[in-house]
């Protein structure tokens, strides 16, 4: 190994080192061995970017931190590397050398041989250069398959693992109130239970990999008004606790999870970071939750700049510490100098900074960052001539043909079937007409954290790193002995129509036309999708709109095909189009996915993780609205969607029967069992997905008309069927009562078996009886279900 990664493992073993004493012996004889400065050095973060000549990290500039200097840093120790691949791009193996000599002299620098934690982004795959884009959060949504993003978040953690990254910057948790907010594609859909198990499952697998995953935003983010980023969330305390906060506590009671990041926003005048009742009172107190809260990207440093809660960036520091902030990111503005500065004089107390500390440094021990024998190379470069960057590159590979595979899966799982008059799937067509922005469009599947989207925009003469092919190369592969012709139409955004003619033209001459619409992710304007590019209207953007009309006026059938971040209004296409596919931003599989779906190959399975409006006006709407937020007589507006949430279709049929109910009445500590069977009565294999949704009908406060509380995946071959059985805890009709507490009260309840929220198709009516029964955290959070071996359906 050469000099600059080796670590010195023959001086005598510190206290803090010794692997036989407590996690907790160790961190705290380290704390009483350490100066202010030194404590205050492991709770804060520097900005870097790794070399793609594997030489030491540079620190990176950004336009709200003041440069750094490391060498200045160093002696006291450092806390964090802050995305040392998700800053520039650079080969994994390199980047890799890069972080692990870094890692070396940072350890070396400082007395106690303590080396930083390293975080990144992964919110749809590891966010480095070269590796898997796998489709967005809201693409796991529609997949309704916690199995598959598990196994999927599991390899990203490998991956993560594998170049030296310790933390994960994932999953986001927010529930989506408002579709016009930028970053509806970022989150799983619009409910509760959906958004907890699916993350959950993320969480898992990422921790199952070795990488502390970190539950983000805490809490109110999705909330903003008129969906706008970083404003204030219009709230109040019961929507908090009974829409917004059950994912969390889903994602650290059963996930697992060792992080958690605070929200931008605020709340009833109170900002996250500042928020002692949520981070310390319900976070730690009442949940339990032992691992570290970080910030958000200057989140701390907003407390003075825009929540205005805060005269001075040490004022800021105390602030965030006492609420329960322990980790500064991305940098070191509050938690520096300042916060030392008013630790010395006593405006914030030094216990403050010890008790995060404590936090810090026992994830730092229980990573194996203090163990004597650490490392900071990764497994994959052992044994490597580390002087020889040409021979380095490309031994480390991030985009591995199993990745590949699942990402395949996963967007194939994802892909939703939002109308069909039988025209899909596609009968060896010979004239395709591909048409409008994202027809041919290589980066039309990728989210706004992907690494080509949020990082190589900026490098606009660098490769994308993995292999991106267009639903036009994807078609001419799944329909070799067709003839397609492209036309674009319109830009995404750019309202330009000098090509609608042409689209026009090449849509007529053919037997069937294909209109490719949706988004562009990008940052803070820079897209059509993504964080900061929020929208007035759910109207497609740009001209999309016209161009999809002018296709629809013409003979020939068209199928719609969206590659978007969040669900748009399609006008006249909800009852004109010959068939409509939904998909959001898919990755780099994606097109593959949507041509299977196209050619049949694919029997597609997705659901609507959140509704399709009917018009583009409507916002903010969910379906799990009040009666009052539904359509009426005393409103002219109707919010009803085009499609609503658990919606989507297939190339099969399949029947529902047989509902049998163990307990007509339970107390309000029991449960109920419902079993019944679904079969597949076509032609063709194919998987239903069961939704099972609550009723209550009388409450002591106003409940939604029905929310989901439990589903599952069901693969069934031709004539087969299979028996579920679905139990469901009392706890699940559990609400927040008028005095703050959560309640499970007696009454009628009806259990709806449905194929989306719109379409039930049996229904259970029970009741629960007793007394009123108050819960904690300790409650049940999920429906079980479980399914019997499949059998050959009897004749009819």
């Amino acid at each position: 190994m050469n000099a600059d990664v080796t670590v010195d493992h023959t001086a005598e073993v510190s206290p803090w080192n010794d692997t036989t004493a407590s996690v907790a012996a160790r961190v705290d004889a380290l704390i009483d061995a350490m100066t202010l400065r030194e404590k205050t050095a492991q709770l804060y973060g520097v900005w870097v970017g790794a070399s793609d000549e594997g030489g030491e990290v540079a620190p990176h500039q950004h336009d709200m931190e003041e440069a750094v200097d490391l060498d200045a840093l160093l002696p006291t120790g450092l806390g964090q590397l802050t995305r040392p691949f998700g800053t520039v791009p650079v080969d994994p193996a390199l980047g890799a050398l890069s972080l692990a000599r870094t890692q070396a002299r940072i350890a070396a620098t400082n007395r106690f041989g303590i080396p930083a934690l390293a975080h990144d982004e992964c919110l749809a795959g590891f966010a480095a250069w070269g590796a898997t884009a796998y489709p967005v959060p809201l693409s796991w949504g529609a997949t309704f398959d916690p199995d598959t993003v598990g196994r999927m978040a599991s390899a990203i953690g490998r991956d993560m693992r594998a170049v030296g990254v310790h933390q994960g910057l994932a999953p986001v948790l927010d529930v989506v109130r408002d579709a016009r907010w930028g970053r509806v594609e970022e989150t799983i859909g619009e409910d509760p239970y959906l958004v907890g198990t699916i993350g959950t499952a993320y969480v898992r697998g990422l921790e199952s990999a070795g990488i502390v995953a970190t539950l983000k935003h805490f809490v109110g983010y999705s909330a903003s008004r008129a969906g706008r980023n970083l404003a204030p969330s219009s709230m109040g305390p019961r929507e908090r606790a009974d829409v917004l906060l059950p994912p969390f506590e889903m994602a650290i009671r059963e996930g697992g999870a060792r992080s958690v990041m605070n929200a931008y926003t605020d709340t009833d005048g109170v900002p996250s970071a500042a928020d002692e009742e949520l981070l310390t009172g319900l976070l730690r107190d009442t949940w339990g939750f032992d691992g570290t809260v970080v910030a958000d990207y200057f989140a701390i440093a907003f407390l003075k700049t825009l929540h205005g809660v805060a005269a001075e960036w040490a004022d800021a520091a105390g602030l965030a510490l006492r609420a329960g902030v322990d980790v500064e990111l991305p940098g070191v503005k509050t938690y520096g100098a300042p916060l030392a500065e008013a630790v010395a004089d006593g405006r914030v107390p030094e216990t403050l900074v010890d008790r995060a500390l404590r936090r810090t440094l026992t994830q730092k021990a229980r990573l194996g960052l203090l163990d004597p024998d650490w490392n900071p190379l990764p497994a994959a470069l052992e044994g490597a001539d580390l002087d020889d960057p040409a021979a380095l590159r490309g031994r480390i590979g991030l985009d591995s043909p199993a990745n590949r595979a699942l990402a395949r899966t996963v967007a194939e799982e994802a892909v939703v079937l939002l109308s069909n008059d039988g025209t899909l799937p596609l009968a060896r067509p010979r004239r395709i007409a591909l048409l409008g922005p994202n027809a041919d469009e290589a980066v039309a599947v990728l989210g706004c954290y992907s690494f080509p989207q949020h990082i190589g925009v900026r490098y606009p003469g660098t490769p994308h790193g993995i292999e991106l092919p267009t639903l036009r190369v994807a078609l001419a592969a799944e329909f070799p002995d067709a003839r397609i012709t492209v036309a674009r139409g319109t830009g995404v955004d750019d309202g330009d129509l000098t090509g609608l003619p042409e689209a026009v033209r090449v849509a007529r001459e053919a037997d069937i036309a294909l209109v490719v619409l949706g988004d562009r992710a990008g940052l803070f304007g820079r897209g059509t999708s993504g964080e900061g590019c929020d929208v007035e209207t759910l109207a497609l953007p740009g001209a999309q709109q016209r161009l999809l009309d002018a296709l629809l006026d013409l003979g020939t059938p068209l199928v719609t095909v969206l590659l978007a971040g969040r669900p748009y209004s399609l006008g006249r296409a909800v009852e004109e189009s010959a068939a409509i596919v939904q998909s959001f931003f898919p990755g780099e599989e994606g097109t593959h996915a949507i041509a299977g779906v196209l050619s049949g190959r694919v029997n597609p399975s997705g659901r609507l993780p959140v509704g399709v409006p009917r018009g583009p006006g409507s916002q903010p709407a969910t379906y799990l609205g009040a009666k009052l937020a539904h359509a009426g007589e005393v409103s002219s507006i109707d919010p009803t969607p085009a499609f609503p949430f658990g919606h989507g279709l297939s190339y099969t049929r399949f029947d529902w029967t047989d509902l049998s109910v163990d307990l007509q009445e339970a107390p309000t500590d029991g449960e109920f069992t419902l079993t019944f069977t679904v079969r597949n009565t076509g032609g063709r294999s194919g998987t239903e997905v069961v939704q099972l949704y609550l009723h209550d009908p009388v409450a002591s406060v106003v409940q939604p008309v029905q929310r989901l509380v439990g589903y599952a995946r069901v693969d069934l071959e031709p004539g087969e069927a299979r028996r579920l059985r679905v139990t469901v805890p009392a706890d699940l009709a559990s609400f927040t009562g008028r005095d703050g507490r959560r309640v499970v009260e007696p009454g009628a309840l009806e259990l709806r078996l449905a194929a989306s929220s719109a379409d039930p198709r049996l229904t259970a009516r029970v009741a629960l009886t007793g007394v009123e029964r108050h819960l904690d955290h300790t409650r049940r959070l999920r429906s079980v279900v479980e399914q019997e071996p499949a059998a050959r359906a009897r004749a009819e």
